[in-house]
């Protein structure tokens, strides 16, 4: 079997199945506090009496729904009780896979950029995976030392934590690689919090009820403190896995910063969202994470080039997009690793050239990033030579 044509088919499958449990897990996170923010006081006052601390109502595919939430637990707990859990474990499992497949197994494509750092591949795998460990370790470190007890304290520093991995990461990998290791890096602590602390603490909770003594209240605070972080890096999170489609962020020179801004972006976006889940939502925290993604825009904007020289013909340009290019955008490719066009950009004829002018430029001039890892050895003189052709009408 063709191994570029399995390496496809995994790709595929692992990408398709890391969507629907990250869309599974995404989707309970979210709606579980929708639930908590929208409870309110029973309508039984027998329900009250049993416990309950609050109710919310529903109506949803034809049908009325009523759920409802303990104080603290029920007299009898039910025979069978549903885990939210794996959810986030087959996020985190498929997640790792698909960046062993796609920034490992292809680590000179994707992962390595020798013009930021000329890593060897053993190299570049070993500090991607220390990355996502040490990640968790300092993150948990910080949570549960003293600093932890002060929300505002602890989010602070969990900031400044985030900018020197961002800033660390796009001085290790490509852009490309380096923000999906970002956003992996949070994935990984999102999980480990549900399986660490979330789930643990739920477990304490149903064996205090079960031996009749009252549980210790650390575990709901801290179960509480890391689901509320966990809601906050989900927008940054999902950032990250289409980010690969956006080089003119990646391929920045200041693409840390970009990835920083808009991961504060998305952070105050979702925290507006909560707000307004409990009725109270502060339109200046909505026009903070509107106002972050324009300076985002602005500083993404690509600067004039300073390149002297007069208009380039097509025929100067065509030998370097087919010398460069061509290799992975042809109807077969002949670069080792590559079955089919990426994104299905075919660049053979000046046709197919004249119709991709502008994302040739985007991609090998403005940001830079292709070819990955610079594989073909294109140069800055054929960058320019090429951003020049663009700018002089692309004829």
């Amino acid at each position: 079997m063709d191994v570029a044509f399995l390496v496809e088919w995994l790709n595929l499958v692992l990408r398709w199945a890391h969507m629907i449990v990250g869309i599974a897990w995404v989707g309970a996170s979210f709606y579980f506090i929708w639930l908590d923010n929208h409870l309110h006081k029973t309508l039984d006052p027998a329900d009250a009496a049993k416990g309950i601390g609050g109710e919310v109502w529903a109506v949803h595919g034809g049908g009325f729904y009523t759920a409802k939430k303990f104080t603290l637990a029920p007299a009898t707990l039910p025979p069978e009780l549903h885990w939210f859990k794996w959810e986030a474990y087959t996020t985190l499992v498929t997640g790792l896979f698909l960046l062993c497949l796609v920034y490992y197994y292809g680590a000179e494509i994707a992962l390595i950029d020798p013009s930021v750092m000329d890593l060897g591949k053993t190299e570049a795998i070993a500090l991607g995976l220390a990355s996502l460990v040490i990640g968790w370790l300092v993150y948990d470190a910080l949570c549960r030392s003293a600093f932890g007890s002060d929300d505002a304290v602890l989010g602070g520093l969990l900031f400044l934590y985030c900018a020197i991995a961002a800033w660390a990461l796009c001085h290790l990998f490509s852009g490309r690689g380096a923000y999906i290791h970002f956003g992996a890096m949070l994935g990984t602590i999102m999980a480990l919090n549900v399986y660490f602390v979330i789930i643990p603490g739920q477990r304490e909770l149903v064996k205090a009820k079960e031996e009749g003594r009252t549980p210790d209240p650390k575990y709901g605070l801290m179960g509480r403190q890391r689901s509320v972080h966990n809601t906050y890096f989900t927008l940054p999170v999902l950032f990250t896995m289409i980010s690969n489609h956006y080089a003119g962020l990646y391929g920045h020179e200041w693409n840390w910063v970009l990835l920083l801004m808009i991961s504060v972006a998305g952070a105050l976006i979702r925290v507006w969202f909560v707000q307004r889940h409990k009725g109270d939502p502060n339109p200046l925290v909505l026009a903070s994470g509107l106002v972050m993604l324009a300076l985002t825009a602005m500083l993404a904007l690509p600067r004039p080039s300073a390149d002297a020289g007069g208009p380039v013909a097509f025929d100067q340009v065509q030998p370097i997009i087919q010398a460069r290019c061509v290799s992975c955008h042809a109807t077969k490719p002949t670069q080792e690793g590559i079955a089919a066009p990426p994104k299905g950009v075919i660049l053979e004829t000046p046709a197919e050239i004249h119709l991709r002018a502008a994302a040739i430029y985007q991609q090998a001039a403005a940001s830079r990033v292709m070819p990955p890892g610079n594989m073909t050895q294109i140069t800055d003189a054929e960058r320019r030579m090429i951003a020049r052709w663009f700018k002089s009408g692309a004829q």
